[in-house]
């Protein structure tokens, strides 16, 4: 329990702020794409050193990278939108991975990839993780004002800076690695709860980025603590726990939340008049 704590709070702390801004890029269901595209890598990986780490981190590090890099081209090559290439790679990418683990492994390795084990993080893993959050910070540091020029008025980028191109795939690599982190943690299916529902959530506190990115943090290690606590008192599996707790956490901010929140708009005070 303590080890998934921490790497629950390390994933916490580096996949939110990533959220945020596929949230304002209106790129949330790129990432639930980009979760799945992991998936043959992580297969290969096991095929050739079976639930290895290193070799499934690798694995599904360069499959994400390769689709990612490939959605792109094929948007700018043809006239297929982003979201319909990504949508083509992601099914393509999830059946093949699932026919790669069936070749060799049993189905309980299938559901260990599909759904995690965060209760088996070991410290080679909490390392990944630790390192996955420090790199997506200082990452994220390094590319922020261009990013949010992106988010706001990415013509104006484009038109005094050759910056959008870099960032962009920049910005698409912290969200591989986000997810591959997320992988070890909570499977190729769930990888993405962390990352969006609290920056979805962050949405109804905050009106700009320097609320919403520590309000998402916040959000994310509150799930983590209630998910495992739910865990271990109710005996229900860890990671679909933390997932529905950040899911719970939605919900409410969504009926509660000071800005947008259905309460709030239902019994906001009404503005003078003459």
């Amino acid at each position: 329990m303590r080890r998934a704590l921490v790497g629950c709070l390390a994933l916490s702390l580096s996949a939110p702020p990533v959220g945020v801004f596929l949230m304002l890029r209106r790129m949330s269901l790129m990432s639930d794409a980009m979760s799945h595209a992991i998936l043959p890598g992580a297969a290969v990986g096991f095929l050739v050193a079976g639930l290895s780490l290193p070799a499934m981190t690798l694995g599904g590090l360069a499959a994400g990278l390769c689709v990612a890099l490939m959605a792109g081209l094929v948007t700018r090559s043809t006239a297929i939108k982003e979201d319909a290439s990504l949508a083509a790679f992601y099914l393509i990418s999830l059946a093949g991975g699932v026919l790669l683990v069936s070749l060799r492994g049993s189905q309980i390795d299938l559901l260990h990839i599909l759904f995690g084990s965060v209760l088996a993080l070991d410290d080679p893993a909490l390392w990944l993780l630790g390192g996955i959050a420090t790199v997506t910070l200082f990452g994220l540091a390094a590319i922020y004002r261009p990013l949010v020029m992106e988010c706001v008025d990415p013509l104006f980028l484009r038109t005094v800076s050759r910056a959008g191109g870099p960032v962009h795939y920049a910005f698409l690599g912290l969200v591989v690695m986000n997810l591959v982190g997320g992988f070890q943690a909570l499977g190729t299916l769930l990888a993405v709860g962390l990352m969006l529902l609290p920056a979805i959530a962050a949405r109804f506190w905050a009106a700009d980025l320097s609320g919403m990115i520590p309000v998402s943090v916040l959000i994310a290690m509150l799930s983590s603590v209630i998910g495992l606590s739910v865990s271990y008192q109710a005996d229900v599996p860890t990671g679909p726990a933390i997932v529905l707790a950040a899911g719970g956490l939605y919900l409410a901010s969504m009926l509660v939340g000071r800005r947008g929140g259905l309460v709030y708009r239902l019994f906001r005070g009404r503005h003078l008049e003459a």
